[in-house]
């Protein structure tokens, strides 16, 4: 009788000219010792096999798909094929391989939307490089919803959540300049990142009354209104919303204040502003092994939180634990969601 196993994960190469394909070939030379979930790399199997000769590491890779990746991964990498157009030089990006980074992209999000894969894991990209070729969307985040949205007919909030050893952080307001956030934070936004945000930690995280503290968009939370209006006026009543709706929000709290190891162990996930408010703690507590999870979408996302680090493409230096935390918490949440489904509550 054959033995049933779970989908694996669809990771994307990423930029193949930064450190995704070092730290994906690091991780799965080190696979038994780290217990590693299998994994099928989507991207160009020639660009990580020249990867691999120039880092001297030996390495076996097979073409699969992700019905018989499992089978494969202990042995050699999975591998789906996305051609690039040119040969993937490293630290030298291209933007005529725009178009095999975002293939690959939407290919594992394909299969996960199909149940072919349990999540989406998504090696580094190089946004300046993909706008190069037309890439219309802010991030990885942005284009993740317009494909969720496209496949379902449903608009989409993608929610960016932080997530490390020490702290669980969520940013309004993303990719915006910081002068812009006072007339994008609306009442109804704070509302609904915070709502889903509640409802993954319920089904994907396995967090049955997650605890929100919500930060205050001014110093000191406005000082009553000294300090700004906005946090009297747009935070306060989406967290009294929040509050009845059922779900444990508690603040506007003053953000300076937020994230030391007492005012931590209060709540589950700190609810920010803006980008910065959001990723500095999150960044400082954990920079080796925070994890990027895009919340509300119809699939598991996770990705490492660093860039392409072009520097260290190649070099052997490039440190693989962020990816390794992506990983597992994908699998982890995977596990999740299908008790979540089993239960009746997906």
């Amino acid at each position: 009788m054959t033995a049933v196993t779970a989908p694996p994960l669809a990771l994307s190469m990423g930029d193949p000219s930064g450190i995704g394909l070092d730290i994906t070939l690091a991780l799965w030379g080190s696979r038994r010792a780290l217990g590693l979930p299998a994994f099928l790399f989507i991207g160009d199997p020639d660009a990580l096999a020249d990867r691999a000769k120039a880092l001297g590491t030996e390495v076996s890779i097979a073409e699969a798909a992700p019905e018989t990746a499992a089978s494969v991964f202990d042995d050699a990498i999975p591998v789906l094929p996305v051609r690039l157009a040119e040969l993937a030089v490293a630290g030298a990006p291209s933007s005529r391989n725009a178009g095999a980074i975002i293939g690959a992209i939407e290919t594992a999000v394909t299969l996960a939307m199909a149940g072919r894969c349990s999540a989406v894991v998504t090696n580094p990209i190089a946004k300046a490089v993909l706008y190069e070729s037309g890439f219309a969307f802010p991030g990885h985040t942005e284009y993740l919803a317009d494909l969720a949205a496209r496949a379902t007919g449903r608009p989409v909030l993608p929610v960016m959540l932080l997530a490390g050893p020490k702290l669980r952080s969520v940013p309004v307001t993303i990719h915006i300049p910081l002068k812009d956030v006072p007339a994008a934070l609306t009442e109804d936004l704070v509302f609904e990142t915070a709502r889903v945000t509640a409802q993954d930690l319920r089904q994907r995280f396995g967090i049955a009354s997650p605890r929100l503290a919500v930060a205050g968009l001014n110093p000191h939370a406005g000082e009553g209104g000294a300090l700004g209006l906005e946090d009297n006026a747009v935070v306060a009543p989406a967290i009294a919303r929040l509050k009845a709706a059922g779900i444990d929000a508690f603040g506007p709290l003053p953000a300076d204040t937020m994230f030391h190891e007492a005012a931590r162990a209060t709540y589950d996930v700190a609810i920010c502003m803006y980008h910065d408010q959001a990723l500095i703690p999150a960044k400082a507590l954990g920079f080796d092994d925070s994890v990027n999870a895009t919340l509300g979408l119809p699939f598991i996302r996770t990705s490492p939180d660093h860039g392409t680090a072009f520097a260290l493409a190649g070099t052997g230096r490039a440190k693989p634990d962020s990816l390794l935390a992506a990983l597992r918490l994908a699998h982890e949440l995977a596990l999740h969601e299908g008790a979540a489904v089993a239960r009746g509550e997906g």
